[in-house]
């Protein structure tokens, strides 16, 4: 499929209702609300298309850039195509599109990393997302654990004066962490324990903020703690 064709297709599954809950969430106004469900339909279609991708993405059409991450090849996203992605990204997409090509990215650990050292709150809050979609996936033999330890450290000195939705990914790294890399699971809720409630303004929405260590234990008595998911994407 070409673009001009995908987009067609996108524009005619469009939905105000949906529309408006995805504005409400941060999407920019050329949302055309196409549920995440038909995206998929797509995708499967589509497979892996990475120039596909790329080209759906330089649209600036929140529904196409949301498909673009799931049909991208993460393997090819060099650090300029993941840096070009971040800066062209909404709030919703930093949590989930480019969060996911990073930590597909052979070179996503080393941008993640730079990301959480960026002024620009949204910019900094994807570096934080993207680490969390890392070690859901990576096995720990593949992880820094002594570089993820200093990270929550980080996060307990630095969470409750970091902008908005900074805080919001910080608390979901620290969730992250202690849910997928068992070694850190003790020290993920250390932190939790000590960072406590982390309010976030999440506007006119439903959205609440969870207590990591809350969250980690319900993992935790699920028995589910150390199983990495297959893909960060979803």
């Amino acid at each position: 499929m070409t673009k001009d064709a995908i987009l067609q297709e996108l524009r005619k599954l469009g939905l105000e209702s949906y529309r408006k809950v995805i504005r409400k969430h941060g999407a920019p106004d050329s949302c055309l609300g196409v549920k995440i469900e038909e995206l998929k339909k797509i995708q499967k279609r589509v497979g892996t298309n990475h120039e596909l991708a790329l080209a759906l993405y330089d649209t600036g059409i929140y529904d196409a850039m949301y498909l673009a991450g799931l049909i991208a090849d993460d393997m090819k996203m060099t650090p300029e195509m993941l840096q070009r992605w971040v800066e062209g990204a909404c709030r919703p997409l930093i949590g989930s599109t480019v969060a996911w090509v990073t930590a597909g990215s052979p070179q996503g650990w080393e941008v993640a990393l730079r990301w959480i050292d960026s002024d620009r709150e949204l910019e900094a809050a994807s570096g934080w997302a993207a680490l969390g979609s890392i070690v859901s996936v990576r096995p720990d033999d593949a992880l820094d654990i002594k570089g993820l330890k200093r990270l929550l450290q980080r996060v307990q000195r630095e969470i409750h004066g970091a902008p908005n939705w900074v805080r919001q990914q910080m608390n979901g790294f620290v969730i992250a962490v202690g849910c997928y890399v068992a070694p850190l699971t003790e020290a993920a809720l250390e932190s939790g324990a000590r960072i406590g409630s982390v309010p976030v303004d999440v506007g006119n929405t439903e959205c609440r903020i969870p207590l990591a260590a809350d969250a980690i234990r319900k993992v935790e008595a699920r028995g589910s703690i150390g199983k990495k998911r297959k893909s960060a994407k979803c």
